[in-house]
């Protein structure tokens, strides 16, 4: 079992996930986060860190939101590595409440 980060992330990218993760799995793009899940050691400490409940075991990812598995491990390929804490883009707060937010999700760095 590996850990996604879905949709919610998307436009908020709060990264307190990271600061927790004892093996760096977490890669960072321009809006959103994912797990590598070549990395994840299925600890689950980064669950109740994220502020929007983003995080889910490949197990239990949402209903319509499937495609996260894939993606994530496609962009862990592509995205840097976070290792720690960023600050949040200034209007996270705004689009932590906001669902259907895929379309807006920015692929390149």
């Amino acid at each position: 079992m590996t850990y996604v980060v879905t949709e919610p992330c998307i436009r908020c990218r709060y990264t307190d996930c990271v600061e927790v993760c004892p093996v760096d799995c977490f890669h960072g793009g321009p809006n959103f986060l994912v797990i590598d899940p070549e990395e994840c050691i299925d600890c689950a400490v980064c669950v109740p860190e994220c502020p929007v409940d983003a995080i889910v075991p490949d197990d239990g990812i949402p209903e319509g939101q499937e495609e996260f598995l894939a993606l994530n491990a496609r962009l862990a390929r592509q995205w840097p590595v976070i290792k720690a804490r960023e600050a949040p883009p200034e209007d996270a707060d705004e689009w932590a409440e906001v669902d259907g937010k895929k379309a807006l999700l920015k692929e390149a760095l």
